[in-house]
């Protein structure tokens, strides 16, 4: 099966079953081994960047080899044994469903009223303390989670698959596992987490700066503002200390109109984010359903745009 075919079947999978809990996800198995080859690493090498360094090429190594292995050992069985394999990784790479589903739950607990709840569920989807957010700073952390994970979530690991297939996605997943895992800026993992940092930074690049120049296209599809998406994304999408981060963040803001990043805090530590957008009106519920919308339509520009370039290059 081609494996144009094997993507969509794939992204059908994620949109109609989603992340099943009972299933031994390969992400988790991922970040499990990156922890586990810590401690290993620190102890044979000193330098903490270096060693940071090694264990994110152990990591990917063994993620691509096991991917290249599962499909080799399929393959020996069936053309249809390996297929089918192709497809499970792949869909297990793709995360849009979920995302939709969690922040939707956001918007259930925030519409009933009941905000501990609300609080407890983005908590789930963002880093950020939410003990203290209000209904506003709730819709905003759901609306930069959704922002954030239409490129690591989903156009990202679409990218991956067109170029290397379900071992392309696999070792995408490995690098942004890592980046989640050791890529916080504290001291434990500030020199041991800036290769896996470093590395999300390079494999998102493009990614990123793809996802934001089709949100635009996406909110024209949905009625939202698509000049007021372009026109933030060109003006405030380097704001970010990020080189990624707020590529789409911005884009998205502009498309509906409203205003991301501002004071949050990380462990009781403020952070105050470069505001992106214009504050034309505060964040509320509605507006996670709407960055959904543009979650699910960006996905389907991104899809059919990657297997169309795809198809032409190698076809």
């Amino acid at each position: 099966m081609r494996l144009e075919y094997q993507i969509l079947l794939a992204v059908a999978l994620d949109l109609i079953v989603g992340d099943p809990r009972w299933l031994p996800h390969p992400v988790r198995l991922i970040g499990r081994f990156a922890m586990s080859a810590e401690e290993p690493f620190r102890k044979m090498i000193k330098s903490p960047r270096i060693a940071g360094a090694a264990t994110a090429i152990a990591v990917i190594g063994a993620t691509l080899v096991v991917s290249w292995a599962l499909l080799y050992c399929a393959g020996t069985v069936s053309p249809y044994a390996r297929d089918l394999v192709s497809i499970l990784l792949l869909w297990t790479g793709i995360a849009a469903k979920d995302m939709v589903t969690h922040s939707s739950e956001v918007v259930n607990a925030l519409n009933s009223g009941s905000l501990p709840e609300a609080r407890q569920r983005v908590g789930m989807i963002c880093g950020r303390d939410t003990e203290s957010l209000d209904e506003s700073g709730i819709a905003r952390a759901t609306v930069e989670s959704v922002a954030e994970n239409m490129v690591d979530g989903v156009v990202a690991p679409l990218f991956f698959a067109a170029i290397g297939g379900a071992v392309g996605i696999m070792a995408y997943k490995a690098v942004n596992t890592l980046d989640s895992t050791f890529g916080y800026k504290n001291e434990k993992y500030l020199e041991f987490g800036w290769a896996p940092a470093k590395l999300d930074d390079i494999a998102n690049f493009i990614p990123a700066r793809l996802t934001a120049l089709l949100v635009p296209v996406a909110a024209m599809f949905l009625l939202y503002s698509p000049v007021g998406s372009l026109r933030v994304f060109l003006r405030d999408r380097l704001k970010h200390p990020s080189p990624n981060a707020g590529q789409a963040e911005a884009a998205v803001a502009g498309a509906l109109g409203i205003q991301l990043g501002g004071l949050s805090h990380y462990s009781g530590v403020p952070s105050n984010k470069p505001l992106l957008g214009d504050p034309f009106m505060s964040v509320r519920p509605e507006h996670v359903d709407r960055a959904n919308a543009l979650l699910l339509v960006t996905a389907g520009l991104a899809l059919a745009l990657l297997l169309g370039v795809r198809f032409v290059l190698v076809h």
